[in-house]
């Protein structure tokens, strides 16, 4: 019983540390880029993209360090739910008129979204994400990165100064190097924080003869979503017009990222052997009905709005209620 306690207090701890850490990051990535007047663009396809993969990244790795590459599965699997239902239901209903997706940029990116939610799913078909695999999905997201950078002017705007604030060269330079050190202090906090998550999966795992798959779906995937849902409902709270693509942004570069270049990395270190589908069944059903509406909305619409994002949330509710039914 004390050991339950104890591990099921590192998992909580583990869990909280990759959220506020999370949230640091984001406002100190953000200010730096303020500061350096780097493009929106950078912020919401790329850094922020790069941030939400983090967690899943070091969990990835370190459980294939374990052999234990299925929790690094369930985890990226069971984030794209969570990232296509709840994280975009609750940006839409906190930003005031839904989110748009006009911008061509997110409407070509939908495309890339999409493939990348699908292709581990079907590439471990036939029960296992080999190191073959592994250089597909690499490719995958590096050639994503390649179309992402091919046009001029996806950089044409520059980050807005909070306040239209000032700075000396001087201040400015003191003032990035302090948001550069808490960048990094984060970062050592992810790699801790990711080793309490794959070690108390484990002792789940053991104890209560649970699948890690099913804990990577069901637990840890919620838990490593936390840096795109706080930065998505940030941006929506905002409702500056013209960033709300933003949100978008993060949100689809925070699914493609985990899906190819995470899996990818994982497959690398320790081919992933899926010898029992069952527990996985019930989210690739939903993951691939969550795809197919997410994909319709933003393409039919170019808007997700407050009545299709309770639809989205009635999908993850759904797909937790499914879950812990078909557990029991």
């Amino acid at each position: 019983m004390f050991e339950t306690l104890t591990y099921s207090a590192i998992f909580i701890v583990s869990a909280g540390a990759f959220y506020f850490s999370g949230e640091l990051i984001v406002r100190s990535l953000i200010k730096i880029a303020k500061i350096l007047q780097w493009k929106e663009f950078a912020i919401s396809f790329v850094i922020m993209a790069i941030v939400a993969s983090l967690p899943n990244l070091f969990v990835g790795i370190i459980s294939a360090i374990n052999k234990i590459p299925q929790l690094a599965f369930g985890d990226v699997i069971g984030g794209n739910v969570v990232d296509l239902t709840l994280s975009v239901a609750l940006a839409a209903l906190f930003a005031k008129k839904g989110i748009p997706a006009k911008s061509r940029t997110v409407q070509s990116t939908l495309i890339f979204t999409s493939a990348a939610a699908v292709f581990p799913v079907l590439l471990a078909w036939d029960g296992v994400l080999s190191r073959i695999d592994g250089i597909i999905l690499i490719s995958f997201y590096v050639f994503y990165l390649a179309w992402l950078f091919s046009k001029r002017e996806r950089f044409s705007k520059t980050c807005e100064e909070n306040g239209n604030i000032k700075k000396k060269k001087s201040g400015k330079i003191q003032y990035s190097l302090i948001n550069v050190l808490q960048v990094l202090a984060c970062v050592a906090v992810f790699i801790i924080a990711a080793q309490g998550i794959v070690s108390s999966a484990q002792y789940f795992a053991a104890t209560f003869n649970w699948s890690l798959i099913l804990i990577g779906l069901f637990i840890v995937g919620v838990g490593n979503c936390a840096p795109e849902i706080f930065f998505a409902i940030a941006s929506a709270r905002q409702g500056k017009r013209g960033h709300d693509w933003m949100i978008l942004g993060d949100l689809m570069g925070a699914i493609i990222g985990p899906a190819t270049f995470v899996l990818g990395t994982v497959a690398l270190i320790t081919p992933i052997q899926i010898s029992d589908f069952s527990p996985f069944a019930v989210a690739r059903i939903f993951l691939i009905f969550a795809i197919i509406c997410f994909f319709t909305f933003v393409r039919n619409d170019q808007r997700i709005s407050k009545k299709e994002a309770a639809f989205l949330l009635m999908i993850y509710v759904a797909f937790v209620i499914t879950e812990i039914f078909v557990k029991l």
